[in-house]
């Protein structure tokens, strides 16, 4: 047996307004749901523990430099998803847990991500963890049917192992954090912007004022004046052509 590791007082917590963050670990009996959670809150693997136990656990920790409490149910679930809503209206993520040396066990968690999906919150984030990595030489569940059945219900996909890695453990418990907080940034509603025609954007200077082109009016061929141009050259004998233009235009 095994108590509640790193628990903290909820009303000091409440007072210092630290987010709160509710995790539900499920799956058949056997699985390693609370080996995994005993290695997450204690840094410990247990061997012997109350399969008819179910207690919610509290551990105080920094996810992406930011402080959360993380809230663990360790469900007690024999035979399959059984009276869900304990958890459906508790957790803000679910962790479905199988063992990858027992097909059964992997048979039983379809039946929790078919519930997660039909229940009132289907886009509650789900995290599927193929457990005891370290019985790899007994393995009966390929890692390609785990990620399979992940990618069938939307989910993330992880294997591990409670009696060998904390820091993959761990990972898998602050990667439950990180989902809910994205999910949590998607379902905020979007503000529609509206922009003024007839007033400048804040922070962006008024474009400079051009002033209008100035043309000058040239004359009309009724209106123009003949003017006689003519053109000679030093020392030449050849009489010079004479050229008849519009006033008012050059010569280039």
């Amino acid at each position: 047996m095994f108590g509640k590791g790193r628990s903290c007082n909820v009303v000091s917590v409440a007072e210092r307004g630290l987010a709160e963050i509710n995790l539900a670990v499920l799956g058949v009996a056997g699985s390693g749901k609370s080996a995994l959670i005993v290695k997450f809150l204690t840094r410990r693997f247990i061997t012997e523990y109350d399969p008819n136990l179910e207690d919610t656990y509290a551990s105080e920790e920094v996810v992406d430099q930011q402080p959360v409490l993380i809230k663990v149910m360790d469900t007690a679930d024999q035979d399959g998803p059984v009276n869900c809503e304990r958890y459906l209206c508790w957790a803000h993520a679910y962790l479905v847990v199988y063992s990858i040396d027992d097909r059964a066990s992997f048979q039983g968690c379809q039946a929790y991500l078919h519930t997660l999906s039909q229940s009132s919150r289907p886009d509650a984030p789900v995290l599927l963890l193929a457990n005891k990595l370290d019985m790899d030489r007994y393995r009966q569940v390929s890692k390609c049917e785990g990620a399979a059945l992940a990618a069938r219900f939307g989910c993330l996909f992880f294997e591990v192992s409670a009696c060998l890695d904390f820091l993959s453990v761990q990972h898998v418990f602050h990667e439950a954090v990180r989902e809910v907080r994205r999910e949590a940034v998607r379902s905020l509603p979007v503000r529609p912007l509206f922009i003024s025609e007839d007033r400048p954007l804040l922070g962006l200077p008024s474009p400079p004022q051009m002033a209008p082109p100035c043309f000058k009016e040239m004359p009309t061929p009724a209106t123009a004046k003949l003017v006689t141009v003519k053109s000679s050259r030093a020392q030449s004998k050849r009489r010079a052509p004479t050229l008849t233009l519009l006033k008012g235009f050059k010569i280039f």
